[in-house]
């Protein structure tokens, strides 16, 4: 997917079409400074930056979407999430539904 405009993210849309795919979809928020470090997942993940700078390591590799930019993090991929920003960042996320 490519990305789109700051703040321009359809949450309802991309729930929806995650949905399609067989993805559930949630929002989540971290301040500041949040890591969640060494995270691994039996499914696999979708995230997408929706606002604030994120970024995701996955298996060693990092990655810093824009916003708008789908991520898939693969399942049992050891992946660990930091606000790297000076502000909070809001981000979807979902899993596969096994």
């Amino acid at each position: 997917m490519s990305p789109m405009d700051p703040g321009a993210v359809d949450q309802a849309a991309v729930a929806a079409r995650w949905r399609a795919r067989g993805f559930s979809c949630g929002l989540w928020t971290d301040p500041p400074g949040q890591v969640w470090a060494n995270y691994v997942h039996d499914v696999d993940e979708l995230v997408m930056v929706v606002e604030g700078e994120v970024e995701f390591e996955i298996e060693g590799r990092r990655h810093r979407p824009s916003p708008g930019e789908e991520l898939l993090i693969p399942a049992r991929a050891r992946h660990t999430v930091r606000n790297v920003g000076r502000t909070e960042s809001r981000w979807l996320y979902g899993y596969a539904h096994s």
